[in-house]
């Protein structure tokens, strides 16, 4: 029982394993490519065997025709004279030219005469229903036995004998099938030898094709498993030639891009927030402790709790900001998207910002062009990206610099720039200046209440409403952000049509089209 259960079990396994390895893409592209070359092969060879043989029938049955009418003729004639003298010459001439055998019948199918060794000297009679066929006006030709007369198969051509305007008899040339026969087994040969070389090659084929199909499917795999263990750059080839393939590698490649960035911004944002957090609360664990076993002297506790409620209040806006990035990340704050005085936006922030502005001497440079900017979003969503700029400008422009905002309209949208005088950001740290928590070093020395994700928030803002933003820089001169948002295009009124203002109106959310009424 153990060797039969082990048998068993083997043979199982061997099941799997074969069904397993037919699933592959090279199995699969092989047998299919067999299966269409044997039909293929099978359904031509049947057609051009059935071809060639019908053709060979008939050349073969028109030659023997030919030569027993030639046979009929002659001994019509003999007939007619009376005299049957020569007629087996003829007979043995017409026979020694053909590799048939002629036999002469009268109109009952009683045998006369025949150049068959084998039927000398013979009394027979030929079958009624091929004396018939023979004498008939139609051509005539059977695979027969004539009656057992032979004993294989024979192909038997009939011709009528004509004399004095009545059928008196026919001749009949007959020939083996062995030259059928033979023509049928060479036809099976080749048709075997064509099928195996063809079937060969297309093995040879299938593997190459499915090899360069697999291979970088195989790659894939072994890329894949690689990202699943934390290796991230790992990268495809590029497969020229095989466009589905390449689509393939070009998307691998894109997604393991993508996957490398985030990996590196998820690193980055974990060093950073474990910073930002870490140093407040150390500096408050510190003072803290300071305080409670004495060696902060009592004289000295309300400066130094002053600056456990400053690193409070920064790791609170540090924590609100937080919350406030993934929630826009996530698309939780839904935006109540209206029209909004983009000029009145920026004014409520300056006044927000005046404290500021006075303590460092600033001059302030306001250029609004209209008096309203009527742009299209979520006002206080517009307000945090505006303040988060000018916060942004405030802290990096110089003692008695210069701060300077231009609001515009320009192909339909709202312009608003935002430019500080000072050193303004290096080339390199341009590209990197919305991503999160990203801070020059500048930035860090500077000031420690920034978080990095100011700028990173405001185009996070700017993208959900469809808009663009942008920093540009002069070295030792200046940095501005600009940033543009969709006006809000009001549909004119009967009044503004009547007065001929140009324009043409335009529908929004706000103001839909009424519905007709009949």
């Amino acid at each position: 029982m153990p060797e039969e259960n082990k048998e068993k079990k083997q043979k199982k396994g061997w099941f799997l394993k074969a069904r397993t390895r037919c699933r592959t893409i090279y199995w699969q592209n092989f047998l299919l490519t067999a299966s269409v070359v044997m039909l293929t092969l099978a359904l031509l060879g049947s057609a051009f065997f059935a071809l060639t043989y019908s053709y060979a029938i008939d050349e073969r049955s028109e030659e023997m025709q030919s030569k027993a009418s030639v046979v009929s003729h002659m001994v019509s004639s003999y007939m007619e004279s009376g005299s049957l003298t020569g007629l087996r010459e003829l007979a043995d001439f017409a026979s020694s030219v053909t590799d048939a055998q002629f036999l002469i019948c009268n109109a009952d199918g009683n045998l006369l005469l025949t150049t068959d060794p084998s039927l000398a000297n013979r009394v027979l009679t030929v079958p009624k229903d091929v004396s018939e066929g023979a004498m008939s006006s139609e051509p005539y030709a059977v695979r027969t036995t004539l009656g057992s007369i032979y004993a294989d198969t024979h192909f038997v051509v009939g011709v009528p004998i004509e004399s004095g305007g009545a059928t008196v008899g026919f001749v009949l040339a007959v020939t083996g099938a062995r030259a059928l026969t033979t023509m049928w087994r060479t036809f099976i040969g080749l048709f075997f030898m064509t099928a195996v070389t063809v079937l060969l090659l297309s093995f040879v084929v299938s593997a190459w094709v499915s090899m360069r199909q697999s291979h970088p499917i195989h790659e894939m795999a072994e890329a894949t498993r690689r990202f699943a263990d934390g290796n991230f750059d790992v990268r495809m080839h590029n497969y020229a030639g095989v466009t589905e393939i390449t689509e393939l590698a070009d998307a691998f490649n894109n997604m393991a891009d993508s996957l490398d960035k985030n990996e590196q911004m998820r690193a980055s944002f974990i060093a950073n927030v474990s910073h930002d957090l870490k140093t407040p609360m150390t500096t408050i664990s510190g003072f803290v402790d300071g305080i409670l076993d004495g060696t902060i002297p009592p004289e000295l506790q309300p400066h130094y709790l002053q600056l456990v409620s400053d690193e409070t209040r920064r790791l609170s806006r540090l924590v609100n900001t937080l919350l406030d990035l993934a929630k826009f990340e996530s698309d939780e704050v839904e935006l109540k998207m209206g029209p909004f005085d983009l000029c009145e936006t920026v004014r409520q922030v300056l006044i927000s910002f005046e404290k500021n502005i006075g303590d460092k001497g600033l001059s302030l440079d306001l250029s609004m062009g209209d008096e309203t900017i009527m742009a299209r979003g979520d006002a206080d969503a517009i307000h945090r990206v505006v303040y988060n700029i000018v916060d942004n400008a405030v802290k990096f422009v110089p003692q008695g610099g210069e701060l300077r905002i231009e609001l515009d309209k320009k192909d339909r949208q709202a312009v608003c720039s935002i430019c500080n005088s000072g050193e303004g950001v290096p080339a390199a740290d341009l590209p990197h200046l919305f991503d999160r928590f990203y801070k020059t070093d500048k930035s860090r020395s500077l000031d420690r209440r920034g978080s990095g994700l100011g700028l990173y928030i405001a185009k996070t803002i700017i993208d959900r409403h469809g808009g663009s933003i942008k920093a540009d820089s002069v070295p030792g001169e200046s940095c501005t952000i600009t940033f543009t948002l969709p006006l809000y295009q009001q549909r004119p009124t009967v009044a503004d049509i009547v007065s001929g203002k140009p324009g043409r109106a335009e529908r929004t959310e706000e103001q839909p089209e009424p519905e007709e009424t009949p």
